[in-house]
Parts: structure tokens; sequence; C-alpha cells
């Protein structure tokens, strides 16, 4: 039986800030990991995915050059050459938070890690590990939805970044941020690409307006939505695969692509043997300071399924390391919370949606604009940029910012800085535009285009 006072179970984003966080407190910690450290966001998420997003995007830049007077040669993607740069960037990343954990004095186990008890994890060859506390950061994993015949004959996104070649038809099932982001992806680098989804419209939970834009635009580049239609049946059809939905109708692919929402990693970890609770989805329930129904056993990050995202869970790690060995309770706000979609063109949202807005403020101003961006002036090309801004009129506060268009990730860090500070529009208007930029159009929006009344 080794000795700790902590011992994390998970190596990703959440659990290696905690680590590292409370290593640097004096604790004395561990941390159990079963694949590899990084978690999902590095190893097979957020930073391999952009950089096949930054792939994907070469083709239409190579598209816009002629209008700026550029000949471009005959162009070739090869999949498995960008395939082994981005696996080399991530095992180089996996190497470098290995590094920072020993440096930090944190003792690393590869291996499953389950509690025996509750205080006791046990690894998968049998050592023991005594933890005064325990932080549970396991992350989440793919659902994969209903059960239905041939859905072994699918991958989800795991599987996207095993792909040994490009292929030529895709069928996606979803349309949540990951759906989108992949879809798009395979798009630009040639796929056909086949979206089906059982709502009307792409990324519910978006505001509304952002979301029939961006579904315009990639509708535009030649992606193919089938809305409230699901899948009935998965069959080998030669030496591909035949996509069967609801209504009868069928679909070529060379590749399923499921992508249809996530659930927390709580199965066979033995948690509820050891007290602690679970909500209806598996997630480890928790209270403000991350703690769980057991005193000394905490989570945090996609385990809770609080706000799924990699930032928070670094946020809630290190608020978490903070209180309880830095004796300093730091609770985390879920509220204002930044985030883009990194489809091409991108969306970058910040606050409050329409309806959202309108249920706690009646008198609710909106300010938008479309325009074509400067670049498509000579490129022709046929995006048009959609900016939003939600004010409430009582209090001239901005509540949200809604954006789609080249860098509108970027410009939702930097307007969330100025909602995190309770920004009026008055002060978004006192604001000198940089011109020409897409993003002086937050200081130039004058006149709302809709004014609430309820």
């Amino acid at each position: 039986m080794q000795q700790f006072d902590l011992v994390v179970i998970g190596g990703g984003s959440g659990g290696v800030r905690a680590a590292r966080i409370a290593a640097g407190h004096g604790a004395k910690v561990a941390l159990v990991e079963e694949y590899r450290l990084g978690g999902t966001c590095v190893i097979r998420g957020c930073v391999p995915k952009k950089l096949m997003v930054y792939a994907s995007r070469f083709a239409q830049e190579f598209e816009e050059a002629h209008g700026f007077g550029w000949t471009v040669g005959q162009s070739h993607f090869d999949w498995a050459t960008l395939k082994a740069n981005r696996d080399r960037e991530v095992a180089r990343l996996e190497s470098v938070y290995r590094s920072n954990l020993l440096a930090a004095g944190v003792t690393l186990f590869d291996s499953r890690a389950v509690l025996q008890e509750s205080h006791v994890v046990r690894l998968t060859d049998g050592t023991l590990l005594q933890g005064k506390t325990i932080l549970v950061a396991t992350g989440a994993r793919p659902e994969t939805g209903p059960a239905i015949p041939g859905l072994e004959l699918s991958i989800d996104s795991n599987g996207f970044f095993e792909l040994e070649q490009l292929p030529k038809q895709v069928v996606v099932q979803g349309a949540g941020y990951i759906a989108l982001e992949l879809a798009c992806v395979l798009r630009r680098l040639g796929s056909e690409v086949s979206v089906v989804l059982r709502g009307e419209q792409i990324l519910r939970g978006f505001d509304d307006e952002l979301r029939a834009h961006l579904s315009n635009e990639l509708a535009a580049i030649g992606i193919r939505f089938l809305f409230g239609r699901t899948f009935a049946a998965i069959s080998r059809q030669g030496a591909g695969l035949q996509v069967t939905l609801d209504d009868g109708q069928t679909l070529d692919a060379d590749c399923v692509l499921r992508a249809v929402g996530r659930t927390p990693n709580t199965a066979g970890l033995g948690l509820q043997e050891a007290g602690v609770a679970l909500d209806a989805k598996g997630a480890v329930r928790v209270e403000g300071l991350s703690q769980t129904s057991v005193p000394h056993i905490h989570a945090v990050g996609d385990v809770t399924n609080r706000v799924n995202l990699t930032p928070m869970a670094i946020r809630e790690g290190h608020a978490f390391a903070d209180t309880v060995f830095g004796k300093t309770p730091r609770g985390v706000d879920h509220t204002l919370i930044p985030s883009a979609v990194f489809t091409t063109p991108e969306a970058g949202v910040v606050g409050l949606t329409e309806a959202q807005a309108l249920q706690q403020y009646p008198h609710l101003d909106v300010y938008r604009t479309t325009f074509r961006p400067m670049k498509a002036t000579l490129s022709g090309h046929a995006s048009r940029v959609f900016m939003k801004l939600l004010v409430d009129r009582d209090t001239d506060r901005v509540l949200g910012f809604h954006a789609v268009g080249p860098d509108s990730g970027e410009l939702a860090q930097l307007v969330g800085v100025t909602l995190q500070l309770g920004a009026t529009k008055s002060a978004f208007d006192a604001t000198l535009a940089v011109h020409p930029t897409a993003a002086e159009e937050l200081v130039t929006m004058r006149t709302a285009t809709v004014r609430h009344n309820l």
C-alpha cells in the first residue's frame, strides 16, 4: 500500500492541472492514467482536430489566391503526411505533459484505476494506492447512440483520428460541434459528406440565427443535410457501406461517422460502491467546490457533465487544488463561457442566446449585421460574416455575442473579457474602430435591428 495525500484518476487536462498545482502546494501526489497523458483534448480532440482544420482550409486559400494575382500550380493533398505530422505533434505534447508532471514531483502510474474502498485505489497489476483525498478526472467518451443493425461498421470521433486514408463518401450522424467540425474537415479536404440529424437545425443550444446562418454556409460548400432523420441500419454494400434511414432512404458511404454526444467515463470505476452519487447520465454529482457525496472524493471536468470544455476542466482542477491543498477555497463560474465551433467558417459565441436573454430581460435590443468580408471582394468567395450583439436596454449591458466568420473564435475570447467586466453598449460605441477589420463591426453597430418589449 503506497500512501499519498492525493490520488488523481485520469490524466487529462483537469487531472494534470490539479496534480501539478497540488504538488506545488506541497502535497504528495499520484496520478493514474490508463491510456495516454493529455486526455481527449490533446490526444484525440481539440489539438489534433484544430490541426486538421488548418489543413482543410488550404483548399479555400488556394482558390482565393487567384483573385489576388497568384497562379497556384496543381495541388495535391496527402492524408498520410498530415496524419503522420499530426500524430508526431500529439506525441510531443504528451511527452511535455509527462515531463512537467515528473518535474512537479508527481508519481505517475500508467494503468487503469478502480476504487477498492473510498480511500484506496487498485491498479491493474494489483498495486494499491491510498489517498487522503481522491480526485476523479476521467473525462467522457463518445456515445454509441441507439443500437441498430450494423452499428459496429461505423466509427466515432476517436476512430476519425485513426483513419488511414481520406474517405470519398462520408455519412455523419449528429449535428453538434464535433459532428460539424469533422464533417467540415472531410468536405473541405475533398470528401462527399452527408449529415443526418434528427432535429430541424444544427447546433442545439446555440443562438437560432447563428444556427441558421452557419447551416446555410456549410450547405453552400456542399455538405448535404438530412433534417428530421435517424439511422435505421448500416450494412455492407460491395466494397463500401450503406446507411438506411428511418424513412427507408439509403446513403452510400466509405465511412460512417457517429458523433451523437459524449457520456461521462464512470463505468467500472467502483464509484457507486465507494458511495459516490451519480446522476441519470452517469455523471459524478458535485457541489460548488467539486466535492462529491463522499467528502474526501472530488471530481472535475467532463466526468461531472457540468461544462464540457477543456479550459473549464483546467480551471476546475486548479480551483480544487487551491481549495484542498492551498487552503484557499475557490469556486468556478460556470455561467459566462466563451466558446468556438471550428467549422469553416467558424463560429464564436459568449454569453446568452437571444432566447435565453428574453427569459430574463424583457427589454432586449438586438444588433445584427451580415456582410461580405473584404477579402472576398477580390477572391469572389460567396461566404458572408454574421455578427450579433444582445443588449439589455434597461442597463445598457451587453449580454451576448454571436458570430460566424473568419477568426470568430478569437473574437469570442476578447469579447468574453469585456462581458466579464460588465461592458455596456455605450462602451462598445465609444471604442475607436480598427479599420479595415471585421471586428470593427462590433463598435459600429449603432441601430438595433430588433427591440423586444415583453
